[in-house]
């Protein structure tokens, strides 16, 4: 399928085009439509199917859509992966999408000096593509505002579980409002990560 049949906002399209996106891989094809409605999803995705593509066009999508909320100046759309290197290349896939729009894009995670990530989350941020322990340091600092969360997404849910994060995913999920969208993705399902998502 063309991404044109999902009617998706005309950056996104240029954007898509620039990136030599021309037909959806299967995981797209099954994740866009009910991202852009508004459902909550589970997906099974290996690495290398397009799977960072097939959450991030549509929340960005649906973030153009939506007016950020008056008066709110956290995060809208909370990302938690499993590694530093996942965080940054996940940032990267949804600052490509989003080019020329109004989002602002950031990636934080340990590692790195935490000034520069601080100051660009106090000017305001939609998408925020995070590890459990550089965002729990933010958060618990009081740099880090989560309670406006639109979307939550938990990417290589299995490789979060692996590496000890699940009390870090239930802390994020206090942390956030009921009301939201849930979208979780991983490389493989079993009853840990049904309960999880459940």
């Amino acid at each position: 399928m063309n991404f044109e049949a999902f009617h998706l906002d005309a950056r996104i399209m240029a954007n898509l085009r620039a990136m030599n996106f021309r037909r959806a891989t299967d995981i797209q094809y099954k994740a866009i439509p009910p991202i852009i409605e508004g459902n909550d999803i589970l997906a099974i995705a290996q690495t290398g199917t397009g799977k960072t593509a097939a959450f991030a066009i549509p929340t960005v999508h649906n973030l153009l859509r939506r007016s950020r909320r008056e008066g709110y100046t956290g995060v809208r759309c909370l990302v938690m992966e499993p590694t530093h290197e996942l965080a940054r290349q996940t940032a990267e896939v949804f600052g490509k999408i989003a080019q020329d729009t109004e989002l602002k894009i950031i990636s934080v995670h340990g590692g790195v000096d935490q000034q520069p990530q601080i100051e660009a989350l106090r000017r305001g941020v939609d998408v925020l593509v995070a590890t459990p322990g550089r965002m729990f340091d933010l958060m618990h600092q009081g740099e880090l505002n989560t309670r406006g969360v639109e979307v939550l997404i938990l990417d290589e849910a299995d490789h979060m579980l692996d590496n000890g994060f699940i009390d870090d995913i239930k802390q994020t999920v206090e942390r956030v409002p009921r009301r939201r969208q849930s979208l979780f993705f991983s490389a493989t399902i079993d009853t840990k990560i049904k309960t999880l998502a459940y």
